[in-house]
């Protein structure tokens, strides 16, 4: 196939239905893009040896019309969602070893709607990181420019994407591991509202934070695998149940934009020029656009790096050489803990295991932690009220391009700064969508990222397909 990159899941199935083109057909379409770019590019960590026998059975089931709503679509999984009898390592060596003994529930919904789960593709370890350079297997690079960065946690699985390695991938979503690195790479990403998809089978980073989503080339794409991957799991005491699933509503018109926020945060001029023009195409799409006030979206950036790596240091605290995964023996119980963690973990999750240990240490719970969830509850009523006047929020998806690989490797600040767009949403608990809008003057992809209130999942989707119209 020669245009795979420009093939969409939408144009795919209608293909497959039609018997022009097969499951199999198409994944080794797949997997040969994936062999001729990914030692370059490492996007995918493994390809699994069954891809091709799903391949097969989705044929027969298309033949006998028995097929699900994504038979035989080829899809990449982030390495932290698990598959049943898979290496999940979450790309750290603390779990190189460790196999999956069961189907995450979103990956179980997959698989059952006929998708081939073509491999595990790279992240940041432990999804800690904004640029899967914190990877234990090595860097992820941006189809675009192999020179820079694909974005994190969830890279791997843009590039995939970006690449043609897959026509679609889940990813994590804790802070903007979905929405950055698809707007580095020039894809779609979108972070359900939280509860919306089932977090069981995700290896935990931040628990109140994380949301599996989907990454896709068009809109309608990220939305037909959400439409698969979003029920209500009874594994997941957060699942939102069906009865809140549904949220009723009129047609989306007012978008509102939060002028003040935006034009403080250093946004790059090229990026700013950009969203502005991408404002412009949704007024001639019949949106109105409203300028409105978060006051403390300011402080969301300080509020998560103090949250997200107290829960990292809680859900990390399992993985301790002694019940699975790697382990380096010590002299001792206490001597096996300390080796098989500093040797197993990477340097930015000690990082962030050691921030959250301290945050939540005697003397200073009251003084950080507490202090950045009231921080948090201002953030979510903030956009409560601001939802009372227009139906979705849009800023820019990151304050620049994709950055230079090893640009910001001495300066993890600086690294966290490129969250300040994504991480109120995370906070608040609600769906957001990174939609590509343009390029850079360098030819880089740039985004527009759109915010919609608790459990208006749907919205985004309309408001993204009226905005890819031409």
């Amino acid at each position: 196939m020669n245009d795979l990159g420009m093939l969409t899941i939408r144009h795919a199935r209608e293909l497959l239905a039609g018997g022009e083109l097969s499951a199999l057909e198409l994944t080794e379409a797949c997997l040969k893009e994936v062999e001729k770019k990914n030692g370059e590019l490492n996007a995918y960590l493994e390809v699994f040896d069954d891809a091709r026998a799903a391949a097969k059975e989705a044929d027969r089931k298309l033949k006998t019309r028995t097929a699900g709503p994504l038979a035989g679509i080829p899809l990449a999984l982030k390495d932290n969602i698990l598959s049943k009898g898979k290496v999940a390592s979450a790309a750290s060596k603390i779990l190189s070893g460790y196999r999956a003994t069961y189907d995450a529930t979103a990956v179980k919904l997959l698989k059952e709607a006929g998708a081939i789960v073509l491999g595990r593709t790279n992240m940041d370890e432990f999804a800690m990181g904004s640029s899967t350079v914190n990877s234990a297997f090595g860097v992820t690079k941006n189809p675009h420019d192999p020179a820079r960065v694909a974005g994190g946690s969830s890279g791997g699985s843009a590039a995939a994407v970006a690449m043609g390695g897959a026509l679609g991938a889940l990813g994590s979503d804790t802070g903007g591991s979905i929405r950055q690195p698809a707007a580095f790479c020039g894809v779609v990403g979108m972070k359900p509202t939280y509860g919306m998809v089932s977090r069981f089978g995700l290896m935990a980073m931040g628990s109140s934070l994380d949301q599996i989503g989907p990454f896709a080339k068009t809109v309608e794409d990220a939305e037909t695998i959400f439409d698969v991957i979003a029920r209500h799991d009874s594994f997941d005491s957060t699942s939102l149940p069906d009865a809140m699933r549904a949220r009723a509503g009129g047609k989306t018109k007012a978008i509102g934009v939060p002028k003040a926020f935006v034009e403080s945060e250093g946004v790059d001029k090229g990026t700013l020029s950009n969203f502005k023009e991408s404002l412009g195409r949704l007024e001639a799409k019949g949106f109105s656009i409203k300028e409105i006030e978060l006051p403390h979206a300011r402080y969301a950036l300080a509020a998560y790096y103090i949250i997200m790596p107290a829960e990292v240091s809680a859900n990390l605290a399992r993985y301790d050489g002694v019940r699975y995964g790697e382990r380096v023996k010590g002299g001792d119980l206490l001597a096996t803990y300390m080796k098989t963690r500093g040797e197993g973990f990477g340097k930015e999750t000690r990082r962030r295991i050691l921030l959250g240990t301290y945050v939540l240490s005697a003397g200073y719970y009251d003084a950080y932690y507490g202090k950045a969830m009231g921080a948090r509850g201002r953030i979510k009523r903030d956009f409560e009220e601001a939802f009372r006047h227009v139906d979705a929020i849009a800023t820019p998806t990151t304050p620049s391009p994709a950055f230079m690989i090893g640009e910001k490797a001495k300066d993890p600040l600086s690294m966290y700064l490129e969250d300040i767009f994504t991480v109120p949403a995370n906070l608040a608990g609600l769906p957001a969508l990174s939609v590509p809008s343009g390029k850079s003057a360098e030819g880089l992809p740039l985004s527009l990222q759109l915010i919609a209130p608790y459990r208006a999942d749907r919205a985004l989707f309309d408001i993204g397909k009226a905005f890819e119209e031409r």
